[in-house]
């Protein structure tokens, strides 16, 4: 019997428009009632995370920052967190702004930015659809290194670089992995949102990284929880799409990879259901958890 259902947003319960749909949030639904936990486990930063969390009816626990931190809904507190240090977000910063690359710095409520583009440009889409207390909090400031020394707050989850380019962005990704103490996502493929204005559709596609401290990764987010929970890893079902899903897909119980998978992560998946925009994530439950 499976316990704990971790589920990824992007590329996976979110289709490509960022939307959850009626059947997923149905199934979802089912599953809780039947005592199942169920836990968003996101790249994203808290406050979206939180929001879609709500929306499904998961208001226990999510993990946010692919591993970055948990978080418990009741209590509203957090319990674990393994985040980048203030210096070492500045040292990245340095290195992004010697080398003119877009980049962007996640915190527990929001984004800090210098401007709207690529995968930030995505979110603004996002909360033209949403209240304000839902919007993903975006602070557009002209210098992020003095922003960033004027902050308080030291809950950096992660800094994510974008460039269309292949080779500034592979030069970039090498001198990052020079950097000591964290880790940088090796992402084998461009991203790719759909962005809907109106009544007309346009995508975006770039390259894209993710910076973490050292050993972040959802799988050893997910072994803490399950620890605290009293839940063996068998018990687990891990549903995702790409590079930062692999750990979770490779160690939990049940492995699984969306159709619209990166080839990489399929073949490290159990099984394999279908794509983000055709209910794979309700699929997987119904076939595991509610006829089981």
């Amino acid at each position: 019997m499976y316990k704990l259902i971790a589920i990824d947003l992007d590329g996976t319960l979110l289709d490509s428009y960022g939307h959850i749909s009626e059947k997923n949030k149905n199934v979802i639904k089912k599953a809780i009632e039947k005592n199942s936990e169920i836990v968003l486990a996101s790249g994203r930063g808290g406050t979206s995370v939180k929001n879609l969390s709500l929306e499904i009816g998961a208001n226990n626990y999510m993990i946010c920052g692919n591993g970055a931190m948990i978080y418990n809904l009741q209590k509203e507190e957090l319990i674990y967190n393994n985040f980048l240090s203030q210096s070492k977000i500045l040292s990245l910063i340095e290195i992004c702004e010697e080398n003119s690359i877009y980049y962007s710095i996640y915190t527990i409520d929001g984004i800090i930015t210098k401007s709207l583009n690529y995968n930030v440009l995505f979110y603004h889409q996002e909360n033209a659809n949403k209240p304000d207390d839902k919007k993903t909090n975006i602070h557009i400031v002209q210098n992020v290194y003095d922003y960033i020394l004027s902050r308080k707050e030291n809950d950096y989850i992660k800094l994510t670089i974008c460039d269309d380019n292949n080779i500034i962005f592979n030069s970039i990704i090498k001198k990052l992995k020079k950097v000591k103490g964290i880790d940088v996502l090796d992402v084998g493929h461009m991203s790719r949102k759909i962005i809907k204005s109106g009544t007309e559709e346009f995508s975006i596609e770039y390259f894209y990284t993710e910076v973490s401290s050292q050993n972040v990764d959802k799988w050893t987010a997910i072994s803490y929880l399950i620890n605290k929970l009293g839940i063996k890893k068998e018990e687990v079902i891990a549903i995702g799409d790409n590079i930062n899903d692999k750990t979770m897909i490779e160690n939990a119980g049940l492995g699984v990879a969306m159709e619209n998978s990166a080839p990489y992560i399929k073949k490290v998946a159990d099984i394999i259901t279908t794509t983000n925009n055709e209910d794979g994530v309700a699929k997987v439950i119904e076939e595991n958890v509610l006829n089981e």
